[in-house]
């Protein structure tokens, strides 16, 4: 039945798009489709790929976390514990530390973890949202083995003055508030959003981590339980400011601050009495970054400063009669980042172009656990060079070379070389051949160093190489838009680093000798107008083989060249968007394969994760009275009530309703 399954996906990919459009500066306008061929053959892009996510997509996921979007809409997979729990990502079968992700610009991955908790990003205070697959995430920065994630806002001066509000309602008593202001002139911008999330998260499921024996007829019977101590609340403020003295200068400042309270819900094979083990976490952020733009005659000048500051405090409660709630673990980590960037482009004719960046960075960290005694302090120095020119040859190749160097704390990491190589098949055509050939580098983290107990300061730092190639075909025609592209790539990485259980007692990280991630993306696209109805058709598929071939001395000898834990060997997602007049609705699908929680892969064991495939749909409709635009939209997730997980012991919700209202003026 599996194997059908995903023949029937593989066939619906092969008739059904994936979209790339520019995103809107309000994601709350439901308009009409429009269909406007993009330029894919551009010298700067030459053998990268990157996907910009269609605005209809973050239309749809306004008042969602980004890790719903990036696992529904992406060839992300987003290993998620559960709804408005930690999500992370992983990116062409890679660790979560290996994709990066940029705000403005400045990284937001944890300089202590290395990675970014997914669900604490809201969809709504993305303008643009873009993603560049392994070796091209090299135009960012290094340690991006399998990616990089970008999170871009515009001033959108085209927009006056606006007041936007949209307020949700959903399951498991959750509420959804945003708010946006907008004011300024051709010269000064000023952008305000406001937003509020809450949820009791009090869903129900059927308990397959706990079984028990009927006396009468021996059979196995799963309790109903319900998602306890699941709730989390979310406040946040973006700010935004820009200024335009002249055409060719323009400065810009925003400032983005975010508090989250959750409460974490324990494993569902946990029996234990209900006042022990009660987990919560407090995340605080503030980011801020601001930048100079020069638009030369001899070309493109650009300074930017950014600061980011995280305190993250984790507690875990055990409810003792006559002494209350008495703590056994009280963490406490503090993260500060400064950032600052020099960069300047420019082009000889349309022919060759050229690109140099300087970024330093600096970390600073600090964690303590006031219960056990234990913590750690730390810094890291960063310093990077990007040097890229690219050259197109008479509008059938395109050559793009990017050469990064950095230095960690002073020492010098090896040399970093980007060749892409992009060719017009045939002449007037967007038909394209694309590959490419880089190295990566990827510094173990401060936690995978330092933590106590279990950190490793010998961790050598991991390297991949990566080979990739492709086919990418857009076609414009009569109001329609067809676009496809094929992708294959293999990443070799070395000195990959796992944290495993020590004969010590705690978990601590190794290097294994190398893990070999190879794979093809699929995307297919498709867009126009009927008469009266616009439409928008979607859809991308992924194989990812991603093989430990470590040292089986440390691994076992059951886990050499198998998959890595978690990571699904198909995944593939589908959406159709269909517009008549005012009304619109949306569905969507997505599936993943089986995936292993043992690195053995023994199917026999119950630690394994069967495959599922999900269904979302929504409908609204935009009205008009006088200057203001109104939007109403019900939206259906997981329509066919499937069970699910995505992290072993942590239940999904099933059916589950959200009622969206929103306004414009």
């Amino acid at each position: 039945m599996e194997r059908k399954a995903w023949i029937s996906l593989v066939a619906c990919l092969m008739a059904f798009p994936l979209f790339s459009q520019g995103i809107r500066d309000s994601v709350f306008r439901i308009e009409g489709v429009n269909v406007a061929a993009e330029r894919i053959f551009m010298k700067e892009q030459a053998g990268m790929k990157q996907t910009d996510v269609d605005t209809t997509v973050l239309q749809n996921k306004v008042a969602l976390s980004l890790s719903d979007l990036l696992s529904e809409n992406t060839p992300v997979f987003i290993k998620n514990h559960g709804r408005g729990a930690l999500a992370t990502a992983s990116f062409r079968g890679t660790a979560a530390s290996h994709t990066q992700v940029n705000w403005n610009g400045i990284s937001i991955n944890s300089p202590m973890a290395g990675m970014v908790d997914f669900s604490l990003i809201p969809v709504y205070i993305i303008d643009e949202l873009n993603l560049k697959h392994g070796p091209a995430s090299l135009a960012d920065g290094i340690g991006g083995i399998g990616g990089s994630i970008n999170l871009h806002n515009r001033a959108g001066w085209t927009d006056k003055r606006t007041i936007s509000y949209m307020q949700g309602i959903g399951s498991y008593h959750t509420f959804d508030e945003f708010l946006q202001l907008g004011l300024g002139s051709d010269k000064i911008r000023s952008k305000t959003r406001l937003y509020h999330n809450r949820s009791k998260n009090d869903y129900t499921f059927v308990n397959r981590g706990i079984g028990n024996i009927d006396p009468h007829t021996g059979s196995l019977a799963h309790p109903i339980d319900t998602n306890d101590y699941a709730s989390y609340t979310r406040y946040g403020l973006l700010q935004e400011l820009y200024y335009r003295p002249r055409p060719d200068h323009v400065i810009s400042m925003k400032y983005w601050g975010q508090y989250a309270d959750r409460t974490i819900p324990r494993p569902t094979s946990y029996e234990g009495p209900d006042n022990s083990n009660l987990n919560s976490q407090q995340d605080t952020d503030h980011r801020v970054v601001a930048d100079w733009k020069y638009y030369s005659v001899i070309g493109k000048w650009m300074v930017r400063s950014g600061y980011s500051a995280k305190q993250l405090d984790y507690s875990q409660m055990n409810r003792v009669p006559g002494l209350g709630l008495v703590p056994a673990i009280y963490s406490e980590s503090r993260q500060n980042s400064l950032f600052s960037t020099l960069a300047y482009s420019g082009s000889r004719g349309n022919d060759l172009s050229y690109k140099g960046t300087l970024d330093m960075n600096f970390h600073k960290v600090g964690s303590a656990d006031s219960v056990s005694g234990t913590g750690y302090k730390g810094r890291r120095n960063e310093v990077s060079m990007l040097f890229a020119i690219r050259k197109g040859f008479a509008d059938r190749l395109n050559l793009n070379l990017m050469l990064r160097q950095d230095w960690v704390d002073g020492e010098r990491v090896p040399f970093i070389p980007f060749l892409g190589v992009e060719v017009r098949l045939l002449n007037g055509a967007d038909l394209l051949w694309k590959g490419n050939v880089a190295r990566n580098y990827h510094q173990p983290s401060l936690n995978d160093l330092y933590w106590q107990p279990g950190g490793n300061s010998g961790l050598r730092p991991e390297k991949g190489f990566t080979v990739e190639t492709g086919l990418e075909y857009q076609q414009h025609q009569r109001g329609h838009l067809f676009k496809t592209e094929l992708t294959l790539y293999r990443t070799d990485i070395e000195d990959w680093i796992i944290w495993i259980p020590s004969y010590r007692g705690f978990w601590e990280p190794r290097n294994i000798s190398r893990v070999l991630s190879k794979g093809v993306e699929y995307n297919l696209q498709i867009q126009g107008n009927l008469a009266d109805f616009g439409y928008k058709m979607a859809a991308t598929y992924g194989y990812t083989s991603s093989v430990n071939y470590g040292d089986p001395a440390i691994w076992g000898d059951n886990s050499y060249g198998k998959q890595l834990v978690y990571i699904p060997l198909h995944s593939g997602n589908m959406m159709m968007h269909l517009n008549w007049k005012n009304l619109f609705v949306t569905y969507q699908y997505n599936a993943y394969s089986e995936r292993f929680t043992t690195s053995s892969n023994d199917v026999t064991r119950r630690d394994w994760l069967y495959p599922y495939f999900m269904n979302d749909v929504s409908a609204g409709g935009s009205f008009h009275v006088k200057q203001v635009n109104f939007t109403v939209e019900l939206k259906v997730y997981n329509l066919f009530n499937e069970a699910y997980h995505s992290v072993l012991y942590r239940p999904m919700p099933g059916r589950n309703y959200q009622f969206v209202i929103m306004f414009q003026i």
